[in-house]
C-alpha cells in the first residue's frame, strides 16, 4: 500500500547545476532513510564522483541531475537536507541519463534514470519522474528504463521484496513505497532479479566435491585471487576479459573499458578475502572464478558515509563484526561447464568460507536475472533459497 503521510503542500523541481545544489542532491538520502533502520549510508564520495568531469561515463554519455526542493516549515523534514539558502531543504532526487554504449548495444533509444530517492509523497515522486523523462524526450528518447546509476555496472535495481533485512555490500536498498509509487505512475516491470541466501551451517551435496575432483583430473587448477602488487592487477585484467567474454549478453549491460574496470577493482582491493574468491585456470589461462566479498555493509552502517578519520576509525572497529559475505558472481567460460568448472568454484569458494578461523555464517548470492536459467539451477542446486527480489521498471516516452 502506498504511504499515507500528507503530502508537502509546495515543492518545486530544479535542475543540479551549481556545487551547492550538488551537495543538497548528496544530502537526500539522509531524509528518506532517517528512521530506517536496515539502511546503510553509501560513502558520500563514492557518489560524488559519478559526477565529477572526470567520470569515464562523460565519454560516452551524458547526464542531468534534479533534486525536489521545499521549505522547513514542513514537519516531515528533518534539518538534515538544509541548504544555505535558509529554510530550504531536499527531500528527493534523480538522474536522468544517455549511455551511448546501452544505446548501441539494444539498438533502440533508451535513456535512463537513477539514483532516485524521495520522502514518501507521491506527488514529489512523480514530479521528479516527470522530469527525468521529459529531459531524457528531449534528447529523443524513446523509452526509459531504471532505475539505473549510469550503468547497470553500478547501483540498480529497486528492492520489491525482502525488506526485513539490510542490504549487503554493493547490493541496492530502498522503502517499500517506491515499487507502489512506479507502478502509480504508469511504468512496468522490464525484468527481476533475485537474491540467494545460502546458511553455512548446511553441507553442500556431495557433487559438489565430486566436480571440484573431475575439474582437477581434467588438467583445471585453482588458486586464490592474488591481492597485491603486479599479481593483483594481471588477475583483474584477466577477470576483466573473462568478463566480458561471459557476460556479453547480460540484459541492459553496456561494455566498460579496461581501465574503468581497473579502477573498480582497486577501490576494493583492501576488502578481497581470497579464500572466498577462487579462481580456476587451464594452462595458466583463467577461465572461471567465484567472486566474493566479506559483508563490509555491517561496518559502514556505523560510518555514516563519511570516511574521516573517526569513519576510519569506526569502520576498522566494527569491522570484526562481519559475519557474512556475498558473492557477487560465479563465472565459467561455457565450453569448461562439462569439466565440472562451476561446481567447482562453488564447492571451494564454500569452503573457504567455512574453514577453521573463519567468521562467515551465511552469504548472499546476488543478484540473478530471473531468465538466467542454468545460473539460478546451479545456485538453487548448492542449496540456495531466494530471498530478496529486485526490479528493473520501463515505461515508453
Amino acid at each position: 500500500m502506498i504511504n499515507n503521510q500528507q503530502p508537502t503542500t509546495k515543492f518545486q523541481i530544479q535542475a543540479v547545476n551549481t556545487p551547492e545544489e550538488l551537495e543538497l542532491f548528496l544530502d537526500v538520502p539522509a531524509q528518506v532513510y532517517a528512521n530506517d533502520p536496515n539502511w546503510v549510508p553509501p560513502l558520500r564520495s563514492d557518489i560524488a564522483k559519478h559526477f565529477a568531469p572526470s567520470n569515464p561515463f562523460f565519454s560516452y554519455g551524458n547526464l542531468q541531475q534534479f533534486i525536489a526542493l521545499t521549505q522547513t516549515d514542513n514537519p516531515s523534514v528533518t534539518s538534515a537536507t538544509k541548504s544555505a539558502a535558509k529554510g530550504v531543504v531536499a527531500v528527493g532526487r534523480i538522474v536522468a541519463a544517455i549511455n551511448q554504449r546501452l544505446i548501441e548495444r539494444e539498438g533502440k533509444r533508451i535513456g535512463l534514470f537513477g539514483f532516485f530517492e524521495c520522502i514518501p509523497d507521491f506527488a514529489i515522486a512523480q514530479s521528479l519522474l516527470n522530469a527525468a523523462s521529459e529531459w531524457l524526450r528531449e534528447q529523443g528518447m524513446t523509452v526509459a528504463r531504471g532505475p539505473i546509476d549510469l550503468s547497470t555496472h553500478n547501483n540498480c535495481l529497486f528492492l520489491v521484496d525482502g525488506f526485513d533485512s539490510p542490504p549487503m555490500i554493493m547490493m541496492p536498498y530502498n522503502p517499500s513505497y517506491y515499487p507502489n509509487y512506479m507502478e502509480q505512475d504508469g511504468w512496468h516491470k522490464a525484468k527481476d532479479a533475485y537474491a540467494y541466501d545460502f546458511p553455512l551451517d548446511q553441507s553442500l551435496s556431495d557433487k559438489f566435491e565430486k566436480g571440484y575432483r573431475i575439474a582437477c583430473k581434467s588438467g583445471i587448477t585453482f588458486r586464490p585471487l592474488r591481492t597485491k602488487g603486479e599479481g593483483f592487477e594481471q588477475d583483474v585484467k584477466s577477470i576483466y576479459h573473462l568478463f566480458n567474454r561471459a557476460f556479453a549478453n547480460n540484459w541492459s549491460s553496456a561494455p566498460r573499458t579496461e581501465e574503468e574496470f581497473l579502477e573498480e577493482a582497486k577501490a576494493l582491493q583492501t576488502l578481497v578475502d581470497p579464500d572466498v574468491f577462487p579462481i580456476a585456470e587451464d594452462k595458466g589461462e583463467m577461465i572461471g572464478f567465484w567472486m566474493g566479498l566479506p559483508d563490509y555493509n555491517i561496518a559502514l552502517k556505523h560510518v555514516g558515509g563519511k570516511l574521516n578519520w573517526l569513519g576510519i576509525i569506526k569502520f576498522l572497529w566494527y569491522r570484526r563484526q562481519i559475519d557474512q559475505g556475498r558473492v557477487i558472481a560465479i563465472c565459467s567460460l561455457p565450453e569448461y561447464r562439462r569439466k565440472m568448472v562451476p561446481l567447482g568454484l562453488i564447492y571451494l569458494g564454500m569452503q573457504g568460507g567455512i574453514q577453521k578461523g573463519k567468521p562467515y555464517k551465511r552469504a548472499e548470492l546476488g543478484w540473478v536475472w530471473e531468465d538466467n536459467f542454468p545460473s539460478r539451477k546451479i545456485i538453487e542446486a548448492a542449496g540456495g533459497k531466494i530471498y530478496k527480489t529486485y526490479r528493473i521498471y520501463e515505461k515508453a516516452l
